[in-house]
């Protein structure tokens, strides 16, 4: 087997990556792409307050709390992986860039653990590229130890495989909307049952706050317990969801709000509300956020923002204010636009 002369990282066998950030986005990808050129993968668990407080302690007082999280998620790798996986994902195309967080946390994480856990990266210059996206990818599985041909074929299989779960997930949304779209028909045709549908809601957030159980896990089982389906902006179509965006604004620069914004206006006459989330203080969300609110039309819209306090019960107010809100505009209480 022939590798790289910069096969620097041949002593790395046990590799960890922090359940946070763009795991949620890329995470299928990552991991099968290690264990194809022989690697072995730990996660870091759930997040907790522990994991907060830890990332907290770690962090300058300025930086969001997804980023702080990222950093407690390190903390609890250290001592059970040979090294930390932490890519960077730059911003080379003006509307599929990444935050400024994708692009720094490597080096943020290299300098505040330079002594206590080695790290693994890789620079993405433009994600949207397909060249350079797999040639990253195979600079890195030789420095690991594959040959070219192995870390090729590695990075195939692996994006295979994200591709594959990304539009699992997207068909699953699909017939979950499709499921509501029959059951509000067949109510609506027969009123002398007396029943109906249930509210869906569609929730806007990046995935690392979504399926993160401690930053949204009360809100989306509150939404549940509300008696609403659920659906994520996340888990349209990224490619459609990213034309339909091209409408709503042609310099956003963030490919992930992007997507966000046109799961909304592809879906948005299939709803009832939409519940923004963001993570305080994301910059990013903080103007897509507003550019929603202000010109997203004929949907009622609830914007929560959650930082590093436990304390949901104004969260919970507020939600259930949102969702009889709902209820008595269905009801005839007030009218759309």
């Amino acid at each position: 087997m022939k590798t790289s002369v910069y096969a620097d990282l041949t002593d790395v066998h046990v590799i960890g990556i922090p359940r946070a950030l763009l795991q949620y986005r890329y995470g299928v990808l990552w991991q099968t792409f290690f264990e194809q050129i022989g690697k072995s993968v730990v996660y870091s668990g759930e997040t907790d307050k522990g994991v907060v407080d830890a990332g907290i302690a770690r962090s300058v007082d300025e930086t969001c709390l997804a980023s702080k999280i990222f950093m407690g998620h390190v903390v609890s790798l250290i001592g059970r992986c040979d090294a930390v996986f932490v890519p960077c994902y730059a911003s080379c195309d003006m509307r599929r860039g990444f935050c400024t967080k994708f692009q720094s946390m490597t080096d943020l994480v290299r300098n505040t653990f330079r002594t206590e856990t080695r790290v693994i990266s890789l620079l993405v210059e433009n994600a949207g590229d397909a060249k350079e996206s797999q040639a990253a990818y195979v600079e890195l599985g030789q420095r690991l130890g594959a040959s070219h041909k192995e870390a090729k074929r590695a990075y195939k299989d692996a994006l295979r495989a994200q591709r594959n779960a990304d539009e699992q997930r997207a068909r699953n949304q699909e017939e979950v909307l499709k499921l509501m779209e029959e059951f509000r028909r067949v109510v609506e045709s027969d009123p002398s049952k007396n029943e109906q549908a249930p509210l869906s809601i569609l929730v806007v957030a990046h995935p690392y706050i979504v399926f993160d159980q401690y930053m949204a896990g009360d809100i989306i089982r509150s939404l549940r317990q509300l008696g609403c389906t659920v659906v994520y902006a996340c888990d349209t179509d990224h490619a459609k969801a990213y034309k339909a965006s091209l409408d709503f604004s042609s310099t956003m620069p963030w490919i992930i709000n992007r997507e966000l914004i046109g799961s909304i206006l592809m879906l948005k006459d299939q709803l009832d509300g939409i519940v923004l989330i963001s993570a305080f203080p994301c910059g990013p969300d903080s103007m897509t956020d507003d550019a929603i609110m202000r010109c997203i039309q004929g949907v009622p819209i609830l914007n929560l923002m959650i930082d590093a306090q436990t304390g949901t019960a104004g969260v919970q107010t507020r939600l259930e204010s949102f969702i009889d809100i709902l209820q008595f505009q269905r009801r005839g209480g007030y009218i759309r636009d």
